[in-house]
């Protein structure tokens, strides 16, 4: 009978009062609905539109020497991105900056990857319309990270070039930061497959757009070169036209296409995470010689210069 109780049933697990998680983080303080946490203890709803939809927007900035770059660049692109996708968060520019500074001053990191980030948040009554979504703010900082190691730096990054396609504009706005991967993380898989450390994504028209995390620029007789349509426009790469101004160097934003990148005189990928970072060998082949290139040389030393100059970075008050 239907009623009956099957005696081999197995009884329902016990319900356990608080969440026991695992996993290590990297030693870091999180600012998250007040306060002021270990990164271990810097958690979000598995509600959360953020983690559901990936409806985010995020910046991230670093600390160097115990400076932070650029700061008000990473701010103008963060708060720019939050009204473009609706989002409201209860601090202005200035309550933002105090808690980054909070999140590097208790971590004690002199060298520090910070991130501030907005989610769409969740709905008390798990509501479908984003309108009744409380938005989230949050912001961490750990130590710092490079897309390139140490070796790499020197000898300059392998990189394949993925058949995989970015995101195009009409669809999701690159001005925008976002955590919108899925794309980039398969172009991964595809360079890792082929015995690359990284990948380069194409955009809509088959041109190269940008890779994970970071920008490329070609030289050529001594003229620099960026994508232009359909990549977010970081503020390393914003920098590289900043130093090329200083530097009497010509750089310009247009289509790079496949062909046009394996045969260039030098290669380098620009991200927070790593700042200007030399690439030596494309699909296998060299880039010219296959050394770090004398123009990429010069401007990763102006640029890792400038983190000591007070017009470009600010101080973190450390207790």
């Amino acid at each position: 009978m239907s009623n009956l109780i099957d005696p081999h049933a197995k009884p329902l697990p016990s319900l356990s009062a608080r969440h026991i998680d695992p996993h290590s983080y990297p030693d870091g303080v999180a600012f998250l609905h007040g306060q002021y946490l270990p990164m271990s203890q810097a958690k979000i709803s598995v509600l959360d539109w953020g983690f559901l939809h990936s409806d985010a927007t995020y910046d991230t900035v670093h600390v160097w020497g115990g400076r932070f770059f650029r700061l008000d660049l990473h701010l103008d692109r963060f708060f720019g991105g939050l009204e473009k996708l609706r989002m409201t968060i209860p601090f202005d520019r200035d309550g933002v900056a105090e808690i980054l500074h909070n999140c590097v001053a208790l971590s004690g990191h002199r060298a520090a990857y910070v991130e501030m980030l907005c989610t769409r948040g969740a709905s008390p009554t798990f509501s479908r319309d984003p309108r009744d979504a409380v938005n989230r703010f949050m912001a961490f900082a750990v130590p710092f990270g490079s897309v390139a190691d140490a070796e790499q730096l020197q000898r300059g990054l392998h990189v394949a070039i993925s058949d995989k396609v970015r995101i195009p504009p009409a669809s999701i706005d690159p001005t925008i930061k976002n955590y919108h991967w899925l794309d980039l993380v398969r172009g991964l898989y595809d360079a890792y497959d082929r015995g690359a450390e990284t990948a380069l994504l194409l955009d809509f028209n088959g041109n190269v757009a940008e890779g994970p995390g970071f920008n490329v620029f070609c030289v050529d007789d001594g003229k620099l070169s960026t994508p232009a349509v359909g990549v977010l426009p970081g503020i390393t790469r914003r920098t590289v036209f900043d130093l090329g101004a200083e530097a009497g160097l010509a750089v310009a934003a247009a289509d790079v296409s496949v062909a046009a990148l394996r045969q260039s005189d030098e290669v380098f990928i620009t991200s927070t995470a790593g700042g200007i970072m030399p690439v030596t060998m494309i699909d296998g082949i060299p880039v010219a010689d296959g050394k770090v290139g004398a123009i990429t040389s010069r401007l990763m030393a102006i640029y890792w210069r400038k983190h000591e100059d007070p017009a470009w970075s600010s101080p973190v008050r450390y207790p």
